[in-house]
């Protein structure tokens, strides 16, 4: 797969305790059989997160970006996506808190090559554990699962809001190209959600890994807010059946 190039993108805030080893593991995970880089976009961290990405820079294929303060989530994948697909054939996105096993990457670039132009590392698939995570946090992400799957019923697509994805970025190009900076308008954790209802809308085909997330292994502190995430997903859902042409981004009179 040298012939293509891969991006592995991770938004990060304040994630000094978990990205040296994530960065390690990336490494390792992709030397010998990909061209790659490593794309980290600082959403405005205090802490030394930028300090280093940028010495991991010395020694691998490391890029940042900065933004001058936090912004949120949905921002920084905004950033980091529209950066990342302008020069990459398949964009990978994970978190930065090494909860997350970089070593699947491979399989999930080798899906995209069968057809798929979205293949998601999925909590909700034959094999995939959960280790770690509060028993309530498991509870709440089954149940919310569960019930979007119903109302959205994206074929191929069980986990709406694990941010490990592998996306084609012919794919990224096309849907940017079409909603404009709006193809995420969530800032928050609901990013994830929205991003997929954006592709079903173009009929992005869409395939999912099971994943093995370790919690156990994240020493920051979550950062999610977990009732304000659920009332942003039912925002989400209500505006995703909206016609494309009113989630895009306004045209300018005259262009």
């Amino acid at each position: 797969m040298l012939d293509k190039k891969i991006t592995v993108m991770m938004p990060a805030y304040n994630e000094e305790k978990d990205l040296p080893g994530l960065l390690d593991r990336i490494q390792n995970a992709m030397s010998g059989w990909a061209n790659y880089q490593i794309l980290v976009v600082d959403d405005g961290s205090h802490d030394r997160t930028a300090k280093i990405v940028n010495e991991a820079a010395a020694r691998m294929p490391a890029k940042l970006i900065q933004h001058p303060q936090n912004m949120g989530l949905g921002a920084a994948m905004r950033t980091g996506l529209k950066a990342a697909a302008q020069d990459s054939d398949v964009v990978v996105t994970l978190d930065a808190d090494n909860s997350q096993d970089p070593m699947l990457i491979k399989s999930m670039v080798e899906r995209l090559g069968e057809g798929f132009d979205v293949v998601i590392a999925s909590r909700f698939q034959p094999g995939a554990q959960e280790i770690g995570v509060p028993p309530f946090r498991v509870f709440l992400s089954h149940v919310a699962s569960a019930g979007i799957r119903i109302l959205v019923g994206y074929q191929g697509v069980r986990d709406y809001t694990c941010g490990f994805r592998a996306y084609k970025a012919e794919t990224l190009r096309h849907l940017i190209q079409t909603f404009g900076d709006y193809f995420i308008r969530e800032n928050g954790f609901s990013c994830m959600f929205e991003l997929l209802l954006n592709l079903r809308s173009l009929s992005a085909r869409a395939s999912e890994i099971p994943l093995i997330l370790r919690y156990d292994l994240k020493e920051g502190a979550s950062k999610m807010r977990i009732l304000r995430t659920m009332w942003r997903y039912v925002v989400t859902l209500t505006r995703g059946y909206l016609p494309i042409s009113w989630r895009a981004t306004p045209k300018r009179s005259g262009a």
